[in-house]
């Protein structure tokens, strides 16, 4: 059998082309302790692990570990078919002790293809628990079972699949494991229990935080989705932002994290914003709410509406943007000074404005902005003393 007990020490998966079992690199001088029954992996000698925290790419997300200790960490790598580029997705088990969980991985088995890929187990029901980077977003499970695909030749790493929520993962006794088992994992004596449940799989994005009950990434199309209910919060001193979705995509090739479907976000100070799709940069400070037929983009802020194809959202400012979408346009009602908002409900589309509103006209095609030029877009601003354009 062909698997590896993580002791203390950091252990990362590298893959050297056309060899069918991982290749291992420590970082400290003594190996991992393997059962008496079973064979040590043969280390091939490597340049020596990085010193730097492997969990954040900035160094500021640091993992929870005992002191002195490393922690296990594994790299899908993955090279786009648009632009070239290499981008990696990085596992880390945040413990290091047996009781709070494991680190295993498995390679092909006697007669398993030449070709078959690895899989690895990392499981941590401590706070820091496994820790997943995918572009911005730092993501916390319990339990992580990464299929990682054989490399190519003269490629240095593979891509593959992660399948992350909670759960709970253990080594099994060799009298476990019955005779005719053909799972791969139950062949190398380790056993992954998913248990998929809301609020279990925590991201973190700069100042925003968002919950879902589970992770699958495949590189397929280069898409990690977190299925919900999705909830967040983002912190702001002035006006918390509040939020929920179906589901999360993040888009590895793109560099894009979407919120999709059902898309609502509450600003403490009273603004509510809807959409089908929401595409959320908390390093920017915005998000872009994306109209569909079916779930339109407004933001209603007492009596004051704003419907486009496109809205572009300050998260700090709590201030919203209209974009024209190409044969599209953007229409609203807004509280004149003085008039009490409460005479001036928003207006569903394709009815008459309220008394004490007056319609936000559509812009015309030649003051149409570029979706990608924010700062060129101009704020609803009730307040102001007349009708928002965009320049």
């Amino acid at each position: 059998m062909r698997r590896l007990r993580l002791g203390k020490g950091m252990v990362t998966l590298a893959l050297i082309s056309g060899a069918a079992l991982p290749v291992w690199v420590l970082a400290q001088d003594a190996a991992p302790a393997a059962p008496p029954t079973q064979t040590q992996p043969q280390q091939t000698p490597q340049p020596p692990a990085p010193a730097a925290d492997p969990a954040a790419p900035d160094g500021t997300d640091t993992p929870e570990t005992e002191p002195g200790a490393e922690n296990a960490s594994l790299d899908l790598v993955r090279k786009s078919d648009k632009d070239g580029k290499e981008r990696r997705i990085r596992i880390v088990r945040t413990g290091t002790s047996d009781d709070t969980g494991i680190f295993a991985t498995c390679s092909p088995q006697d007669d398993d293809p030449e070709d078959a890929p690895n899989l690895a187990v990392f499981s941590e029901t401590g706070p820091g628990g496994v820790r997943i980077i995918i572009d911005k977003n730092v993501i916390r499970v319990p339990l992580a079972v990464v299929t990682q695909q054989q490399p190519k030749d003269g490629e240095d790493g593979s891509d593959g699949r992660v399948e992350a929520s909670a759960g709970t993962a253990r080594f099994l006794n060799p009298d476990e494991v019955p005779p005719d088992a053909t799972d791969r994992l139950t062949r190398c004596e380790v056993q992954a229990t998913p248990k998929p449940a809301p609020d279990t799989v925590f991201v973190t994005q700069g100042k925003t935080e968002l919950q879902g009950q589970k992770l699958v990434y495949d590189e397929t199309d280069g898409v990690a989705r977190i299925d919900g209910p999705v909830t967040f919060k983002r912190a702001n001193e002035k006006d918390p932002l509040t939020g929920s979705s179906e589901r999360i995509e993040v888009n590895v090739d793109d560099e894009k994290t979407t919120l999709v479907g059902n898309v609502v976000l509450n600003s403490e100070g009273g603004r509510v914003s809807r959409a089908g799709r929401v595409e959320y940069d908390d390093a920017a400070n915005l998000a872009r709410l994306i109209g569909t037929p079916e779930q339109p983009a407004v933001s209603i802020k007492g009596g004051d509406t704003l419907r486009a194809g496109m809205i572009l959202y300050d998260l700090d400012k709590n201030e919203v943007y209209a974009v024209k979408a190409e044969g599209g346009t953007i229409t609203g009602e807004f509280v004149e000074e003085g008039d009490a908002p409460d005479s001036a409900p928003a207006t569903a589309p394709g009815t008459a404005p309220s008394p004490g509103t007056r319609p936000l006209p559509p812009l015309s095609p030649g003051e149409t902005p570029d979706p990608d030029a924010d700062p060129n877009a101009s704020p609803l601003n009730p307040s102001g003393p007349g009708v928002p354009r965009t320049p």
